[in-house]
């Protein structure tokens, strides 16, 4: 239980937003490799954790994250400036898990809902302990995905909640809302598995 506590209790590491120089983006388009290294430093951790909360798979959002980026670099050249390059990331991260989304329905055929909730893949791997880990997937596993995005995103990739509320366009009232209910069904749900 340690690491949940290590999650939710605890404030992430602050960083002071993510801050990206949109001169970047024609660098990446004129193929300028530290440019796109600059980048995908500042800003992996936060496309990654956005896609894992879209789509509850480790394996998976680490694939989107990579498309986003490739995606980003053949795309850098119609970037327009409007003081929002995390917007736009997000808006091609989020893209890319809708069309993962859309090719594994072509691909393979759902099973009818049991009643039971889906097990979640929320990059608890690293967890060595078994039981801390199915206890926390079991956690996550109660939350709405709007309240499970903006709990990783704050507590995977340390975003503020001004700038989740910015991301999934809600109102930052709505945001902290949903966190703290979330975190308060969390430690319920946690009770309840003790």
């Amino acid at each position: 239980m340690l690491i949940f506590e290590a999650v939710v209790y605890k404030t992430p590491v602050q960083q002071a937003g993510i801050q990206l120089d949109e001169s970047l983006f024609p660098r990446i388009a004129a193929e300028d490799k530290e440019a796109f290294c600059e980048l995908y430093e500042t800003c992996s951790s936060a496309v990654f954790a956005y896609a894992l909360s879209i789509l509850r798979d480790r394996t998976d959002a680490e694939d989107a994250m990579q498309d986003t980026f490739l995606k980003i670099r053949s795309a850098a050249h119609l970037y327009q400036p409007q003081g929002k390059p995390m917007a736009w990331i997000f808006t091609i991260t989020k893209n890319i898990c809708l069309m993962m989304f859309r090719s594994r329905s072509r691909v393979v055929q759902l099973p009818e809902r049991t009643g039971e909730p889906a097990e979640l893949d929320l990059g608890l791997d690293q967890i060595d302990d078994a039981l801390d880990r199915m206890t926390l997937e079991k956690a996550f596993s109660v939350l709405p995905e709007d309240t499970r995005q903006i709990i990783m995103l704050h507590a995977v990739s340390g975003m503020k909640h001004r700038e989740i509320a910015s991301l999934l366009g809600m109102p930052i009232s709505t945001v902290l809302s949903k966190y703290h209910r979330g975190i308060k069904r969390l430690q319920m749900e946690l009770e309840e598995i003790r």
